[in-house]
Parts: structure tokens; C-alpha cells; sequence
């Protein structure tokens, strides 16, 4: 489930992808020798963010145009409220899409922009979440020591007893580990112990005595490639506060409130810096935005409070480099001449309208045509049966002077007479086609 990457269909070939990217840029920071999980996710996401900037330019465009676009939307609102009518509906949304299109902005602009970027945010959060499942070198130190822990606890029951194992229930439960597939119950062990925080290592080392050894060269190794700033990215604000409490060493719960406080302080700023729609005399909607203000920032603080410090790091990271971004294009925005924009899309849309008022006259013109074509075949049909209509009557009428004879109208014998006169009419007919044939 974890270290065997996320099968997602949409998030895990993402989440792979982004994988190779960390692996490439984890290996040069090995080579130059500052092999570093916590500078990775920094420089990691950085370039994402900056990939994502023309997305970033086009979502915060949309917003910053909106504010200025609001108050007539608010009028046109305001016009039809209360009327439901299907034709009223109909008026209020085309007069709304004149106005998205007098700013040059679609209704879903913000929307598409979004469903592009959280598939790649939600990716590269899986990553960091599980490191080891996605750079080989971090997976690495974990070895010999799984292998031993296997021969010591093949059915991992002490792995299983640890707060860290809660998160991976079904992993233990699985017929591959209960069957003893080796990768399988290595990517188990692995996920627990990728979990650890200090207490749970020395712990382990306590139990297995055999393996205090191994388990110390990887913590070394582990916390070499973890220690950022003096802090342990895989460890939690929450275990490092629990540990300081339990050691009375109250300087580390300063320490541990550093990341949950900064993904507070920088998801503030960057909410702060977001162009505010004007909600014009919406009360309720102005409160809730001033709520979700609010929430915002205390929400990252929880999330990064419990998850490990590197998830608050890249957190952070995102934050502060979206303010950079919201600065630079509100400076770009501001400059910008609404009004000469404004004039530029109703020439397009008036250009539009015409091509439009073309296709419309050209669909009139070929309905047209269908209506005469459909008419005139009418007139050739009606005409044909008249035809034979006719042609009928004057048979029936010589039907009745055959032979020179007489008979009384509506007599049983006049009626004999024009059946085997008809039916003569039409042999005699029959067979002058046939000569012609």
C-alpha cells in the first residue's frame, strides 16, 4: 500500500513521475556530498511550483479580474432575484457570460487551473510522504536490518504492537505478508519503521538486543539524511513535544512548535495576499470568507502538527514560495489597463457575433431550401394522385354508356356493368404498355 508506491489511476503515474524527478535530485546532492532529505524537498518543491507558474498566472489573473468584474455581476443578480422562470434564468446567465466575456475570462477559468494542479500537489505530497518508496538510497539503509528483524519476528508481532504500525493494519493482513512473500513483508517493515520517531527506535533496540548494532548504524545513516536544521524530518512536532515533555527538556517543545507555527504564519500571508472578491452587499458570503481566513491557516497547523516535520517543511515551502509568486503577478496585474483590454475583447466578441449571425443566415438559408424541396415533392405527389383520380372518373363514366345502353341509376345491373367495363378499361390499358414495351 505504501512503500509499494500509490496504485492510484490519475495520482500514481504522477506520483511515480515525481518520484524519478526527487531520486535524480537526491542523487546530485549525494554526489556534491549534502545528501539531504529536508534541502530535496525544498529544491523539489520549488521547481514544481515554478513549472506551475503559467497555471499560477492564468488562477490568480481570473482572480484579480473577478474583483473588478464582481459588481456587475452583483447587479445582474440583483435583477433577477427571486425570478425563476425558465426564460428569466436564460436571460441572467447569457447577460453573466457577456460580462466573463468583456473581461476575457471563462466561468470555469479557475476551475480548469485547479483540477490540473491538485493531481501534482496530492502526487508530490504522496512522495514526501513516503520517501523510501520512491529513492532507492533512502530504502537502502533499512538494510541488513530488515532482513534481520524478519529472522528475529517473522510475523512482525512486535513491529505490529507500536504506535507507528496503526497506519499499516491491512498491510499486516494481507496474504502476501501472512504467506511470507519476502518484497512484500520487506515493504511492510520498511513502512513501520520509516515511521519511527526516537523513542520508537530505542525501544526497538531494547527488545531486540541482538540488533542494537544494526539498528544503530541506521539511525545514524537515517538521521543524516533527516536532520534539517536540526530537526528530524521523519519525526512529528507531536512525538518531539510528547518527547521533550517526558525528558524535561522543555527548550524541544519550542523546537517542535517551530514548523506547525510557520505553516500557520505563511499560510496566513499567502491567504493575506490573494485578491478578495468584492461580495458588494452579500453579508454572509463576505463572513464565510472571512471564516475560511481563518481556518485556513489553523488547519496547516493541525496537519503539520501531526504529520512528519518534512510534510510541514514542504508545506511551508509551498506557502512561501506562493506568496513570492502572488507578489511579482499582483505587481504584473496591477499594471495592467483593464479598460484597453475590456474595448479589445468586445471587438472580439462583436467579430464573433458576426461569424455567428453568417452561420445562422447560411442555417436559415438551407432550412430553406429543405422546406421548398419538402413542398414540391408535396405538389408533384398531390399532383400524380389527381391524375389518377381523374383517370379513374372517366373510366367509371364509360362504364356506365357501355354498349350504348342505359341502365337506372344506382340499379344493381348498372353497378354489374361498370365493374366489367372498369376491369376491361384496364386490361386493354395493360396490354397497349405492353406493346409499347
Amino acid at each position: 500500500m505504501f512503500l509499494t508506491k500509490s496504485s492510484g489511476m490519475i495520482i500514481g503515474p504522477i506520483a511515480s513521475l515525481l518520484g524519478m524527478f526527487m531520486n535524480g535530485i537526491f542523487y546530485v546532492l549525494n554526489m556534491i556530498g549534502i545528501p539531504n532529505i529536508g534541502l530535496a524537498i525544498i529544491i523539489m518543491t520549488v521547481l514544481i511550483y515554478m513549472a506551475m507558474l503559467p497555471l499560477t498566472i492564468k488562477q490568480q489573473k481570473f482572480s484579480k479580474l473577478q474583483r473588478k468584474m464582481q459588481p456587475e455581476l452583483n447587479k445582474i443578480n440583483k435583477k433577477y432575484e427571486g425570478r425563476k422562470d425558465p426564460e428569466s434564468m436564460e436571460r441572467q446567465q447569457a447577460e453573466i457570460k457577456e460580462v466573463y466575456g468583456k473581461y476575457g475570462v471563462s466561468a470555469t477559468g479557475s476551475c480548469v487551473q485547479l483540477l490540473i494542479q491538485m493531481p501534482i500537489l496530492l502526487a508530490l505530497y504522496r512522495v514526501f510522504y513516503n520517501i523510501p518508496a520512491y529513492v532507492p538510497m533512502i530504502k537502502q539503509v533499512f538494510f541488513p536490518l530488515v532482513d534481520k528483524l524478519r529472522e528475529a519476528d517473522p510475523t512482525g508481532t512486535y513491529l505490529q504492537s507500536t504506535n507507528a504500525a496503526r497506519y499499516f493494519t491491512k498491510q499486516f493482513e494481507n496474504e502476501n505478508f501472512v504467506n511470507g512473500v519476502t518484497e512484500y513483508v520487506q515493504n511492510t517493515f520498511i513502512d513501520v519503521l520509516n515511521k519511527f520517531n526516537s523513542a520508537d527506535w530505542t525501544a526497538l533496540s531494547e527488545h531486540f538486543t541482538d540488533l542494537q548494532s544494526d539498528i544503530s548504524t541506521t539511525v545514524t545513516n537515517l538521521t543524516r539524511y533527516n536532520n534539517f536544521l536540526g530537526l528530524n524530518m521523519a519525526n512529528s512536532p507531536s512525538s518531539l513535544f510528547r518527547e521533550a515533555i517526558a525528558n524535561k527538556t522543555y527548550i524541544l517543545c519550542i523546537v517542535a512548535l517551530i514548523i506547525p507555527v510557520l505553516a500557520a504564519l505563511t499560510q496566513y500571508l499567502n491567504v493575506a495576499l490573494m485578491p478578495q472578491a468584492d461580495n458588494g452587499s452579500n453579508d454572509q458570503m463576505a463572513q464565510q470568507m472571512k471564516t475560511m481566513n481563518v481556518m485556513m491557516p489553523l488547519m496547516s497547523a493541525f496537519f503539520c502538527w501531526s504529520l512528519p516535520n518534512g510534510m510541514g517543511l514542504y508545506w511551508i515551502a509551498g506557502a512561501v514560495i506562493r506568496c513570492i509568486q502572488q507578489v511579482v503577478i499582483n505587481k504584473q496585474i496591477d499594471k495592467m489597463d483593464i479598460d484597453a483590454m475590456v474595448e479589445k475583447n468586445l471587438e472580439k466578441m462583436k467579430e464573433k457575433e458576426e461569424k455567428e449571425g453568417k452561420k445562422d443566415k447560411n442555417r436559415v438559408s438551407s432550412s430553406t431550401m429543405n422546406t421548398y424541396s419538402s413542398m414540391n415533392t408535396r405538389r408533384m405527389r398531390d399532383r400524380a394522385d389527381t391524375n389518377v383520380s381523374a383517370d379513374s372518373e372517366r373510366k367509371a363514366q364509360q362504364a356506365r354508356q357501355t354498349n350504348g345502353k342505359k341502365y337506372k341509376t344506382g340499379s344493381l345491373a348498372e353497378k354489374a356493368n361498370m365493374v366489367s367495363s372498369f376491369n376491361d378499361s384496364n386490361t386493354g390499358s395493360s396490354k397497349k404498355q405492353g406493346k409499347k414495351g
